[in-house]
C-alpha cells in the first residue's frame, strides 16, 4: 500500500523507507495477482478494473500518485465516489500545474 503516509524518512542518511506491509504480497517468477488491496486514490487501473498484473506496475503507478501529491499538493484522481474514481483512473485523464519543472513533468507522465 504505496502513499505518503506510509513513506518514513530515515532520520540520519535522510533515505526514504516504506512501511505498513499489511497489504504485501510475496510473488515468485511467472505469478500474478488480481488482489484489489490497499488505498483507493492510489490504485492502478490494473488493480480497479481488477485484471491480473505481475506487481511492479502497480507499485510504480502508486509513486507515480505519490510523486504526483508530493510535487503539487493535490491527487491526480480524486472523488468521494468509489466508483467515479475508479472511472477516472482507468481513464488515466489528469492535469500537470504550470509550476512543475518540464522533467518532472515528463517523469509523471511516464509512470502514471
Amino acid at each position: 500500500d504505496l502513499k505518503p503516509e506510509n513513506l518514513l524518512l530515515d532520520g540520519t542518511n535522510s533515505n526514504i523507507k516504506i512501511g505498513d506491509f499489511g497489504l504485501s504480497n510475496k510473488m515468485c517468477d511467472g505469478e500474478y495477482l488480481k488482489t484489489s488491496c490497499g488505498s483507493p486514490n492510489y490504485a492502478s487501473p490494473e488493480v480497479v478494473s481488477g485484471r491480473f498484473y505481475v506487481g511492479p506496475e502497480v507499485d510504480v503507478w502508486s509513486l507515480g500518485v505519490v510523486l504526483y501529491a508530493l510535487l503539487c499538493g493535490s491527487l491526480p484522481f480524486d472523488d468521494e465516489n468509489v466508483p467515479n474514481l475508479f472511472r477516472k483512473i482507468k481513464h488515466g485523464n489528469f492535469t500537470l500545474p504550470g509550476h512543475l519543472s518540464a522533467d518532472a513533468k515528463d517523469l509523471i507522465v511516464s509512470v502514471i
